[in-house]
Protein backbone atom coordinates (compact mmCIF):
# COMPACT_ATOMS: atom_id res chain seq x y z
CA UNK A 1 0.00 0.00 0.00
CA UNK A 2 1.39 3.40 -0.97
CA UNK A 3 1.09 6.40 1.35
CA UNK A 4 0.24 9.75 -0.27
CA UNK A 5 2.64 12.57 0.44
CA UNK A 6 1.43 15.55 2.44
CA UNK A 7 0.21 18.43 0.22
CA UNK A 8 2.87 20.69 1.72
CA UNK A 9 5.56 18.19 0.73
CA UNK A 10 4.20 18.02 -2.81
CA UNK A 11 4.20 21.83 -3.08
CA UNK A 12 7.74 21.99 -1.72
CA UNK A 13 8.99 19.46 -4.25
CA UNK A 14 7.32 21.33 -7.11
CA UNK A 15 8.76 24.65 -5.95
CA UNK A 16 12.22 23.13 -5.52
CA UNK A 17 12.12 21.77 -9.07
CA UNK A 18 11.20 25.19 -10.47
CA UNK A 19 13.94 26.90 -8.45
CA UNK A 20 16.54 24.41 -9.66
CA UNK A 21 15.57 25.01 -13.30
CA UNK A 22 15.71 28.79 -12.84
CA UNK A 23 19.13 28.60 -11.22
CA UNK A 24 20.33 26.27 -13.99
CA UNK A 25 19.10 28.56 -16.79
CA UNK A 26 20.41 31.77 -15.23
CA UNK A 27 23.73 30.13 -14.34
CA UNK A 28 24.20 28.83 -17.88
CA UNK A 29 23.42 32.29 -19.28
CA UNK A 30 25.89 33.96 -16.91
CA UNK A 31 28.70 31.53 -17.80
CA UNK A 32 28.05 31.87 -21.54
CA UNK A 33 27.92 35.65 -21.36
CA UNK A 34 31.16 35.69 -19.37
CA UNK A 35 32.89 33.53 -21.98
CA UNK A 36 31.62 35.78 -24.77
CA UNK A 37 32.77 38.93 -22.99
CA UNK A 38 36.30 37.66 -22.27
CA UNK A 39 37.04 35.99 -25.62
CA UNK A 40 39.35 37.87 -28.03
CA UNK A 41 38.37 38.04 -31.68
CA UNK A 42 41.50 37.50 -33.78
CA UNK A 43 41.72 38.01 -37.52
CA UNK A 44 38.25 39.48 -37.70
CA UNK A 45 36.62 36.04 -37.98
CA UNK A 46 33.85 36.89 -35.53
CA UNK A 47 31.70 39.89 -34.99
CA UNK A 48 32.33 41.93 -31.88
CA UNK A 49 29.96 41.20 -29.00
CA UNK A 50 27.20 43.77 -28.76
CA UNK A 51 23.89 43.92 -26.85
CA UNK A 52 22.18 41.87 -29.55
CA UNK A 53 24.60 38.99 -28.94
CA UNK A 54 23.73 38.94 -25.25
CA UNK A 55 20.02 39.13 -26.01
CA UNK A 56 20.38 36.13 -28.32
CA UNK A 57 22.23 34.21 -25.60
CA UNK A 58 19.40 35.05 -23.21
CA UNK A 59 16.92 33.74 -25.80
CA UNK A 60 18.96 30.52 -25.98
CA UNK A 61 19.31 29.80 -22.26
CA UNK A 62 16.36 31.35 -20.41
CA UNK A 63 13.77 29.01 -22.02
CA UNK A 64 15.61 26.18 -20.27
CA UNK A 65 13.37 26.95 -17.30
CA UNK A 66 10.70 25.04 -19.27
CA UNK A 67 12.98 22.40 -20.77
CA UNK A 68 11.57 19.50 -18.73
CA UNK A 69 7.97 20.39 -19.44
CA UNK A 70 8.42 21.26 -23.13
CA UNK A 71 11.72 19.68 -24.22
CA UNK A 72 11.07 19.58 -27.98
CA UNK A 73 9.73 23.17 -28.28
CA UNK A 74 12.69 24.40 -26.22
CA UNK A 75 15.06 22.55 -28.58
CA UNK A 76 13.38 24.14 -31.61
CA UNK A 77 13.57 27.59 -30.00
CA UNK A 78 17.23 27.02 -29.15
CA UNK A 79 18.02 25.94 -32.72
CA UNK A 80 16.35 29.05 -34.18
CA UNK A 81 18.17 31.40 -31.82
CA UNK A 82 21.51 29.69 -32.38
CA UNK A 83 20.98 29.76 -36.13
CA UNK A 84 20.39 33.51 -35.93
CA UNK A 85 23.42 33.86 -33.66
CA UNK A 86 25.59 31.97 -36.16
CA UNK A 87 24.28 33.94 -39.13
CA UNK A 88 25.19 37.25 -37.50
CA UNK A 89 28.75 36.00 -37.03
CA UNK A 90 29.15 36.02 -33.26
CA UNK A 91 31.63 33.76 -31.47
CA UNK A 92 29.85 30.39 -31.64
CA UNK A 93 31.13 28.42 -28.61
CA UNK A 94 28.97 30.12 -25.90
CA UNK A 95 25.80 29.31 -27.85
CA UNK A 96 26.72 25.78 -28.96
CA UNK A 97 26.64 24.52 -25.36
CA UNK A 98 22.95 25.43 -25.20
CA UNK A 99 22.23 23.20 -28.18
CA UNK A 100 23.98 20.28 -26.53
CA UNK A 101 22.01 20.75 -23.30
CA UNK A 102 18.69 21.02 -25.15
CA UNK A 103 19.43 17.82 -27.08
CA UNK A 104 20.35 15.97 -23.88
CA UNK A 105 17.04 17.04 -22.34
CA UNK A 106 15.02 15.77 -25.31
CA UNK A 107 16.87 12.43 -25.33
CA UNK A 108 16.30 11.97 -21.59
CA UNK A 109 12.57 12.79 -21.63
CA UNK A 110 11.18 11.72 -24.99
CA UNK A 111 10.97 8.34 -26.81
CA UNK A 112 13.89 7.30 -28.95
CA UNK A 113 12.01 7.76 -32.22
CA UNK A 114 11.60 11.46 -31.33
CA UNK A 115 15.05 12.05 -29.88
CA UNK A 116 16.86 10.46 -32.85
CA UNK A 117 15.20 12.89 -35.26
CA UNK A 118 15.95 15.80 -32.97
CA UNK A 119 19.55 14.65 -32.67
CA UNK A 120 19.99 14.50 -36.45
CA UNK A 121 18.46 17.97 -36.87
CA UNK A 122 20.67 19.36 -34.09
CA UNK A 123 23.79 17.92 -35.71
CA UNK A 124 22.92 19.57 -39.04
CA UNK A 125 22.36 22.94 -37.35
CA UNK A 126 25.65 22.69 -35.47
CA UNK A 127 27.65 21.64 -38.54
CA UNK A 128 26.13 24.47 -40.55
CA UNK A 129 26.82 26.99 -37.79
CA UNK A 130 30.37 25.77 -37.28
CA UNK A 131 31.03 26.11 -41.00
CA UNK A 132 29.87 29.73 -40.86
CA UNK A 133 31.96 30.43 -37.78
CA UNK A 134 35.08 28.64 -39.01
CA UNK A 135 35.80 29.16 -42.72
CA UNK A 136 37.47 26.15 -44.27
CA UNK A 137 35.85 23.70 -41.87
CA UNK A 138 38.16 20.72 -41.46
CA UNK A 139 37.66 17.06 -40.46
CA UNK A 140 38.75 17.80 -36.89
CA UNK A 141 35.94 20.29 -36.33
CA UNK A 142 33.39 18.01 -38.02
CA UNK A 143 34.50 15.09 -35.89
CA UNK A 144 34.41 17.11 -32.68
CA UNK A 145 30.88 18.40 -33.31
CA UNK A 146 29.63 14.96 -34.38
CA UNK A 147 31.16 13.13 -31.42
CA UNK A 148 29.97 15.71 -28.89
CA UNK A 149 26.44 15.66 -30.29
CA UNK A 150 26.39 11.85 -30.21
CA UNK A 151 27.70 11.75 -26.64
CA UNK A 152 24.97 14.16 -25.48
CA UNK A 153 22.28 12.08 -27.17
CA UNK A 154 23.63 8.78 -25.78
CA UNK A 155 23.87 10.23 -22.26
CA UNK A 156 20.30 11.52 -22.40
CA UNK A 157 18.93 8.29 -23.86
CA UNK A 158 20.77 6.28 -21.19
CA UNK A 159 19.26 8.47 -18.48
CA UNK A 160 15.79 7.85 -19.90
CA UNK A 161 16.33 4.08 -20.07
CA UNK A 162 17.67 4.00 -16.52
CA UNK A 163 14.62 5.92 -15.30
CA UNK A 164 12.27 3.56 -17.15
CA UNK A 165 14.04 0.50 -15.74
CA UNK A 166 13.84 1.97 -12.24
CA UNK A 167 10.13 2.64 -12.65
CA UNK A 168 9.56 -0.87 -14.01
CA UNK A 169 11.49 -2.38 -11.11
CA UNK A 170 9.43 -0.37 -8.64
CA UNK A 171 6.19 -1.53 -10.26
CA UNK A 172 7.39 -5.14 -10.18
CA UNK A 173 8.27 -4.80 -6.50
CA UNK A 174 4.86 -3.31 -5.76
CA UNK A 175 3.17 -6.15 -7.68
CA UNK A 176 5.30 -8.69 -5.83
CA UNK A 177 4.33 -7.13 -2.50
CA UNK A 178 0.66 -7.13 -3.53
CA UNK A 179 0.82 -10.80 -4.46
CA UNK A 180 2.54 -11.58 -1.17
CA UNK A 181 -0.27 -9.84 0.71
CA UNK A 182 -2.88 -11.77 -1.29
CA UNK A 183 -1.04 -15.04 -0.64
CA UNK A 184 -0.91 -14.30 3.09
CA UNK A 185 -4.63 -13.51 3.12
CA UNK A 186 -5.40 -16.76 1.32
CA UNK A 187 -3.21 -18.71 3.72
CA UNK A 188 -4.79 -17.07 6.77
CA UNK A 189 -8.25 -17.76 5.35
CA UNK A 190 -7.28 -21.39 4.73
CA UNK A 191 -6.01 -21.79 8.29
CA UNK A 192 -9.16 -20.20 9.71
CA UNK A 193 -11.31 -22.44 7.54
CA UNK A 194 -9.46 -25.56 8.64
CA UNK A 195 -9.67 -24.65 12.31
CA UNK A 196 -13.17 -23.23 12.49
CA UNK A 197 -15.04 -25.42 9.99
CA UNK A 198 -14.08 -28.68 11.66
CA UNK A 199 -14.74 -27.64 15.23
CA UNK A 200 -17.95 -25.78 14.41
CA UNK A 201 -19.21 -28.86 12.56
CA UNK A 202 -18.51 -31.00 15.62
CA UNK A 203 -20.20 -28.45 17.88
CA UNK A 204 -23.21 -28.24 15.57
CA UNK A 205 -23.72 -32.01 15.49
CA UNK A 206 -23.22 -32.39 19.23
CA UNK A 207 -25.55 -29.49 20.00
CA UNK A 208 -28.30 -31.15 18.00
CA UNK A 209 -27.65 -34.46 19.74
CA UNK A 210 -27.64 -32.88 23.20
CA UNK A 211 -30.90 -31.07 22.53
CA UNK A 212 -32.51 -34.25 21.19
CA UNK A 213 -31.61 -36.47 24.18
CA UNK A 214 -31.47 -33.80 26.87
CA UNK A 215 -34.50 -35.17 28.73
CA UNK A 216 -34.54 -38.81 27.67
CA UNK A 217 -30.81 -39.63 27.97
CA UNK A 218 -28.98 -37.19 30.26
CA UNK A 219 -25.64 -39.12 30.21
CA UNK A 220 -25.48 -38.92 26.41
CA UNK A 221 -26.40 -35.25 26.56
CA UNK A 222 -23.63 -34.72 29.11
CA UNK A 223 -21.07 -36.42 26.85
CA UNK A 224 -22.23 -34.28 23.93
CA UNK A 225 -21.77 -31.14 26.01
CA UNK A 226 -18.31 -32.30 27.06
CA UNK A 227 -17.41 -32.82 23.40
CA UNK A 228 -18.72 -29.34 22.59
CA UNK A 229 -16.55 -27.84 25.32
CA UNK A 230 -13.46 -29.78 24.21
CA UNK A 231 -13.96 -28.77 20.57
CA UNK A 232 -14.41 -25.12 21.48
CA UNK A 233 -11.32 -25.23 23.70
CA UNK A 234 -9.16 -26.78 20.97
CA UNK A 235 -10.46 -24.34 18.36
CA UNK A 236 -9.49 -21.42 20.59
CA UNK A 237 -6.09 -22.98 21.27
CA UNK A 238 -5.35 -23.41 17.56
CA UNK A 239 -6.48 -19.87 16.80
CA UNK A 240 -4.23 -18.55 19.58
CA UNK A 241 -1.27 -20.43 18.12
CA UNK A 242 -1.96 -18.92 14.73
CA UNK A 243 -2.30 -15.40 16.18
CA UNK A 244 0.97 -15.82 18.06
CA UNK A 245 2.75 -16.53 14.78
CA UNK A 246 1.12 -13.50 13.17
CA UNK A 247 2.17 -11.22 16.04
CA UNK A 248 5.74 -12.52 16.11
CA UNK A 249 6.73 -11.90 12.49
CA UNK A 250 3.74 -10.18 10.91
CA UNK A 251 3.22 -12.89 8.30
CA UNK A 252 0.75 -15.66 7.78
CA UNK A 253 1.55 -18.91 9.58
CA UNK A 254 3.81 -21.10 7.52
CA UNK A 255 2.83 -24.56 6.45
CA UNK A 256 4.34 -25.99 9.59
CA UNK A 257 2.96 -27.52 12.70
CA UNK A 258 3.26 -25.45 15.88
CA UNK A 259 6.29 -26.27 18.04
CA UNK A 260 5.87 -29.52 19.91
CA UNK A 261 2.75 -30.55 18.00
CA UNK A 262 2.83 -33.18 15.26
CA UNK A 263 0.34 -33.15 12.40
CA UNK A 264 -0.55 -36.83 12.03
CA UNK A 265 0.42 -37.24 15.67
CA UNK A 266 -2.89 -35.55 16.50
CA UNK A 267 -4.82 -37.99 14.34
CA UNK A 268 -6.03 -40.05 17.31
CA UNK A 269 -7.49 -36.96 19.01
CA UNK A 270 -9.18 -35.96 15.77
CA UNK A 271 -10.69 -39.42 15.27
CA UNK A 272 -11.84 -39.52 18.87
CA UNK A 273 -13.55 -36.15 18.54
CA UNK A 274 -15.27 -37.09 15.28
CA UNK A 275 -16.31 -40.42 16.74
CA UNK A 276 -17.87 -38.65 19.69
CA UNK A 277 -19.90 -36.64 17.18
CA UNK A 278 -21.43 -39.88 15.89
CA UNK A 279 -19.19 -40.72 12.93
CA UNK A 280 -17.43 -44.09 13.35
CA UNK A 281 -13.88 -43.84 12.01
CA UNK A 282 -11.37 -46.64 11.49
CA UNK A 283 -7.70 -45.74 11.07
CA UNK A 284 -5.19 -47.94 9.27
CA UNK A 285 -1.49 -47.11 9.01
CA UNK A 286 0.63 -49.17 6.63
CA UNK A 287 4.28 -49.10 5.75
CA UNK A 288 7.10 -48.15 8.07
CA UNK A 289 6.20 -44.87 9.73
CA UNK A 290 8.90 -42.19 9.77
CA UNK A 291 9.09 -38.53 10.70
CA UNK A 292 7.68 -36.32 7.98
CA UNK A 293 8.79 -32.74 7.35
CA UNK A 294 6.61 -30.43 9.47
CA UNK A 295 4.88 -28.86 6.46
CA UNK A 296 4.00 -32.20 4.84
CA UNK A 297 2.93 -33.58 8.22
CA UNK A 298 0.54 -30.69 8.79
CA UNK A 299 -0.68 -30.88 5.19
CA UNK A 300 -1.64 -34.56 5.62
CA UNK A 301 -3.38 -33.81 8.93
CA UNK A 302 -5.37 -30.90 7.46
CA UNK A 303 -6.54 -33.02 4.53
CA UNK A 304 -7.80 -35.71 6.91
CA UNK A 305 -9.42 -33.03 9.08
CA UNK A 306 -11.19 -31.41 6.13
CA UNK A 307 -12.37 -34.76 4.76
CA UNK A 308 -13.81 -35.80 8.14
CA UNK A 309 -15.43 -32.37 8.49
CA UNK A 310 -17.19 -32.96 5.18
CA UNK A 311 -18.41 -36.30 6.48
CA UNK A 312 -19.83 -34.55 9.55
CA UNK A 313 -21.60 -32.02 7.34
CA UNK A 314 -22.99 -34.28 4.63
CA UNK A 315 -23.06 -37.84 6.03
CA UNK A 316 -22.97 -37.57 9.83
CA UNK A 317 -23.57 -41.29 10.46
CA UNK A 318 -21.54 -42.79 7.61
CA UNK A 319 -18.82 -45.26 8.48
CA UNK A 320 -15.48 -43.74 7.50
CA UNK A 321 -12.02 -45.20 7.02
CA UNK A 322 -8.74 -43.31 7.17
CA UNK A 323 -5.74 -44.99 5.62
CA UNK A 324 -2.20 -43.60 5.87
CA UNK A 325 0.53 -45.32 3.89
CA UNK A 326 4.23 -44.53 4.31
CA UNK A 327 6.03 -45.38 1.07
CA UNK A 328 9.74 -45.00 0.49
CA UNK A 329 9.45 -41.73 -1.40
CA UNK A 330 5.94 -40.51 -0.65
CA UNK A 331 3.10 -40.55 1.84
CA UNK A 332 -0.44 -41.40 0.78
CA UNK A 333 -3.62 -40.61 2.68
CA UNK A 334 -7.12 -41.80 1.83
CA UNK A 335 -10.35 -40.88 3.60
CA UNK A 336 -13.48 -42.69 2.45
CA UNK A 337 -17.02 -42.93 3.74
CA UNK A 338 -19.48 -45.69 2.83
CA UNK A 339 -22.20 -43.29 1.69
CA UNK A 340 -24.77 -44.56 4.20
CA UNK A 341 -25.12 -41.37 6.16
CA UNK A 342 -28.43 -39.67 6.82
CA UNK A 343 -27.26 -36.23 5.72
CA UNK A 344 -28.77 -34.30 2.83
CA UNK A 345 -26.50 -35.91 0.23
CA UNK A 346 -25.84 -39.31 1.80
CA UNK A 347 -22.05 -38.90 1.35
CA UNK A 348 -19.31 -36.40 2.05
CA UNK A 349 -19.30 -34.96 -1.42
CA UNK A 350 -19.18 -31.24 -2.09
CA UNK A 351 -22.88 -30.87 -2.92
CA UNK A 352 -24.35 -27.84 -1.24
CA UNK A 353 -20.99 -26.64 0.07
CA UNK A 354 -18.83 -23.73 -1.00
CA UNK A 355 -16.03 -25.98 -2.25
CA UNK A 356 -13.45 -23.87 -0.42
CA UNK A 357 -12.32 -26.83 1.64
CA UNK A 358 -11.45 -28.88 -1.44
CA UNK A 359 -9.70 -25.89 -2.98
CA UNK A 360 -7.69 -25.42 0.21
CA UNK A 361 -6.65 -29.09 0.25
CA UNK A 362 -5.44 -28.90 -3.34
CA UNK A 363 -3.54 -25.67 -2.64
CA UNK A 364 -1.80 -27.23 0.37
CA UNK A 365 -0.81 -30.30 -1.61
CA UNK A 366 0.44 -28.18 -4.52
CA UNK A 367 2.90 -26.39 -2.22
CA UNK A 368 4.69 -29.72 -1.68
CA UNK A 369 4.26 -30.96 -5.28
CA UNK A 370 1.48 -33.30 -4.18
CA UNK A 371 -1.98 -34.00 -5.54
CA UNK A 372 -5.44 -34.30 -4.04
CA UNK A 373 -8.35 -36.08 -5.66
CA UNK A 374 -11.91 -35.89 -4.36
CA UNK A 375 -14.52 -38.00 -6.10
CA UNK A 376 -17.37 -40.42 -5.58
CA UNK A 377 -16.23 -43.99 -5.08
CA UNK A 378 -17.56 -46.61 -7.54
CA UNK A 379 -18.99 -48.71 -4.70
CA UNK A 380 -20.69 -45.68 -3.13
CA UNK A 381 -19.67 -42.94 -0.80
CA UNK A 382 -17.05 -40.28 -1.28
CA UNK A 383 -13.28 -40.58 -1.29
CA UNK A 384 -10.51 -38.04 -0.76
CA UNK A 385 -6.94 -39.09 -1.60
CA UNK A 386 -3.67 -37.29 -1.03
CA UNK A 387 -0.25 -38.13 -2.46
CA UNK A 388 2.77 -36.09 -1.42
CA UNK A 389 6.39 -36.87 -2.33
CA UNK A 390 8.77 -36.96 0.62
CA UNK A 391 12.37 -35.81 0.11
CA UNK A 392 14.71 -38.80 0.25
CA UNK A 393 17.07 -37.04 2.64
CA UNK A 394 14.26 -36.85 5.21
CA UNK A 395 13.45 -40.52 4.86
CA UNK A 396 17.12 -41.50 5.15
CA UNK A 397 17.46 -39.44 8.31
Amino acid sequence: MQLSAHPAVIRFRAARSVIVEIVWAVGSLWISASVLAKTPYPNGHWRDADPLAYWLLAAVYLPFVLRRRYPVPVLVSTAICIGTYFTLGYYHVPAVCGMFLALYTVASLRPRRVSVRCGAASLLVLLWGTRLAEPGLGPLSVGFVTVTTTVCWVAGDGSRRLRELTRQLRLEQEEKARRAVVAERIQIARELHDVIAHHVSVISVQTGLAGYVFSSDPPTARRALDTIGASAHEALAEMRRMLVVLREDGTAPAEEAPPGVSGLGRLDDLVRRVGAAGVPVDVTITGTAYALPPGIDLCAYRVVQEALTNVLKHAPTAHTTVRVHYAEDEVRVRVKDDGRGDGPTGSAGPSGGSGQGLVGMRERAKIYHGTVTAERAPEGGFEVSLRVPVPRIVHDA
